[in-house]
């Protein structure tokens, strides 16, 4: 599904000024350095996945999540809907058109660094559009810290709040966060927020844990029974 035309412009025009962009992997792709990658899925995709920022592979192949950290996604959707191991790289392109996938910023940073507050809160009226106008969906696994907390960008005090309360909770793994995204015209949407570990090899501390971790995710909020409905 693609943006609409209007919003996908003002992508573009943000990007045209945005310092930072990984050029040299976007010309070694051949890629669009201006072009938002958001794999959008179906409108009604009854999940969706919200990271940090693409990586050189979703660059390459112009979908989010999936390089390392986004296989290790993709393979759990697979082994939750038809409970065997995910045979190979086309399966996880196939399996991640049942989800929808966005991140803070669209656009790959030099050296992987994450995105600056000041280039988040840029974006953040444009991702909040794609939330709320492009996905009917309101379930939501955040992976890591910064996609988690991307949710008070912008937001009133007590949103912030909320947000920086549930994520210093020993269960924040387990248990989920209901908060409000508004946009500038007063239109907002409630979303449910299922917080995660960002998936990348480079997070030691729970890199291992992760495929658990994201099992019971998927178990809890009955993530199979949808998808095999959506397939």
């Amino acid at each position: 599904m693609p943006l609409d035309e209007s919003l996908h412009a003002a992508f573009r025009r943000e990007a045209e000024r945005l310092d930072g962009v990984d050029l040299a992997v976007y010309e070694k792709h051949g890629r669009d350095p201006h072009e938002p990658i958001i794999g959008l899925g179906p409108r009604d995709a009854p999940i969706g996945f919200f990271g940090r920022d693409p990586g050189e592979q979703e660059v390459r192949w112009g979908e989010p999540f999936i390089g390392a950290g986004g296989q290790k996604v993709r393979e759990g959707l697979y082994r939750a809907i038809h409970g065997t191991a995910l045979p190979d790289f086309e399966a996880s392109r196939e399996i991640g058109r049942l989800a929808f996938w966005a991140n803070t910023v669209p656009y790959k940073p030099i050296g992987n660094k994450a995105w600056s507050m000041a280039v988040k809160k840029r974006f953040q009226p444009l991702m909040a559009q794609v939330l709320i106008d492009h996905w009917h969906g309101r379930e939501l696994i955040t992976l890591g810290r910064e996609a988690f907390l991307w949710f008070g960008i912008n937001q009133p005090k007590a949103v912030r709040q909320g947000l920086e309360d549930f994520w210093k909770r020993e269960d924040r793994f387990e248990e989920s966060h209901t908060t409000t995204l508004a946009l500038v015209d007063g239109r907002k949407a409630e979303f449910r927020l299922s917080p995660l570990p960002h998936p990348s090899p480079l997070n030691q501390k729970w890199f291992k844990r992760f495929p658990e971790l994201l099992k019971a995710r998927l178990e809890a909020l009955g993530v199979a029974g949808l998808l095999r409905q959506a397939d």
